[in-house]
C-alpha cells in the first residue's frame, strides 16, 4: 500500500466490535444511509399514544453493550421532545455503550439572552436539560447568534458540521451561475462557497421595516444578466427574505432563479409562495424532511460520527 494511502475501516468493521444502532424518532432518509455507512444496523422500537395524549415507547432492538445513535430533526420542536427523551433515557437504562444524538437541525438557538425582563432564555434551559440524556452531539449549522460554540450551553462533547461543502458540490455541476447573498450577514459564508464552486457572487443589502417586511436591494449585476441567479441561505423559515430577493432579482432582468438553502423549515407553507414568486427550483439539505430535498448530509455526518464511536470502542477497550 502507498504510503500516503488511507485504510479507512469504520469502527463498527474493527475485530470484536458490535455493530452500532441507528434510530430515528420519525421517519428519516439519514437513518438508512448513516446505518450503510456505518456498516451498523437501524434500531427499532414502537411507540404509540394512550387516550389520554400520554406516550408509551418499547425498544425492539437488542441495545446492550453497542453503540446508540437517534437522528432527531428538532425543527418544530416541542411535539417531539418528550418521545425524544423518553427513547434516549431507555437506551441508556437498557446498556447501551454510548447514546449520541444526531439532530441535523437544532432548535431552541433564538433566545440567547434576556432582551425584556422575565424572559425565558429558552436556548440555555433546552441544552441543558438535553444534555442530561445523551453522551453526545452531532449537528449541521446551527444558529450559533451570540454563542461562540455550542460547549457554551451544552454540556456533552459536540460537533458542528458544516453544509457548505454540500452546496459547493451541488453548485460544481452547474454553469452561467451568479451566487446571491442575500445580506452582509451572508458574505463570509457565500464568499467562501463561490470561491469553492468557481461561481461570481454579488451581496445584497438587507433593510428591515418589521419582521414580516424587509427590502432588498442587490448592486449593478447588468453583466450576469444571461447567468442564472442562485440565492444561496442558510435557513429558510419565514422566507421573507428570499421571496424580496426573488423580486428584486426580477425588476433587474434576471430570468432564471435558482434557491439552494441547508435548512428548509418552510413556515406557513412559504416554499410554495417561493415557487409562485417565480423561483424555477429550491433545493434544499435533508437535515430536515422535505420535498425539496435534493442534496444528502450523510457523507459529511459520517465522519463525525464515527470519531464518537471510535472513542466509545476505545473506552470500552480500557474498561
Amino acid at each position: 500500500m502507498p504510503a500516503d494511502s488511507v485504510n479507512h475501516i469504520p469502527p463498527s468493521k474493527q475485530a470484536g466490535i458490535a455493530q452500532p444502532l441507528v434510530f430515528a424518532i420519525e421517519p428519516h432518509p439519514l437513518q438508512l444511509s448513516l446505518a450503510d455507512l456505518l456498516n451498523g444496523e437501524t434500531g427499532e422500537f414502537d411507540t404509540r399514544q394512550f387516550p389520554d395524549g400520554e406516550s408509551y415507547l418499547r425498544v425492539l432492538s437488542p441495545v446492550a453493550g453497542r453503540s446508540c445513535l437517534v437522528i432527531a430533526d428538532l425543527s418544530r420542536p416541542n411535539a417531539k421532545y418528550l418521545p425524544l427523551i423518553f427513547l434516549l433515557n431507555t437506551l441508556r437504562e437498557l446498556g447501551a455503550a454510548s447514546v449520541g444524538l444526531i439532530a441535523p437541525y437544532l432548535s431552541y438557538m433564538r433566545q440567547d439572552r434576556r432582551f425584556m425582563e422575565g424572559e425565558a432564555i429558552t436556548s440555555k434551559i433546552f441544552a441543558q436539560d438535553l444534555s442530561h440524556h445523551m453522551d453526545w452531539l452531532v449537528t449541521v449549522d446551527p444558529h450559533l447568534h451570540r454563542y461562540h460554540a455550542l460547549d457554551e450551553i451544552y454540556q456533552v462533547p459536540s460537533t458542528v458540521v458544516q453544509g457548505a461543502p454540500a452546496l459547493v458540490q451541488w453548485l460544481k455541476e452547474k454553469k452561467d451561475l451568479l451566487l446571491i447573498g442575500p445580506d452582509a450577514e451572508s458574505e463570509q459564508w457565500v464568499s467562501e462557497i463561490a470561491e469553492q464552486s468557481s461561481h461570481p457572487f454579488v451581496i445584497g443589502t438587507k433593510k428591515r421595516y418589521g419582521d414580516r417586511n424587509v427590502e432588498i436591494f442587490l448592486p449593478d449585476i447588468d453583466q450576469y444578466i444571461s447567468h442564472t441567479a442562485v440565492i444561496i441561505d442558510d435557513v429558510i423559515s419565514s422566507g421573507h427574505t428570499v421571496l424580496e430577493c426573488i423580486n428584486t432579482l426580477k425588476s433587474k432582468g434576471i430570468a432564471h432563479i435558482l434557491c439552494a438553502a441547508i435548512h428548509g423549515i418552510f413556515a406557513e407553507g412559504v416554499d410554495m409562495d417561493l415557487m409562485s414568486a417565480g423561483l424555477e427550483s429550491l433545493v434544499t439539505t435533508n437535515t430536515i424532511v422535505h420535498h425539496t430535498n435534493g442534496i444528502d448530509m450523510a457523507p459529511l455526518l459520517v465522519t463525525a460520527v464515527e470519531a464518537f464511536l471510535s472513542e466509545t470502542t476505545i473506552q470500552g477497550g480500557q474498561s
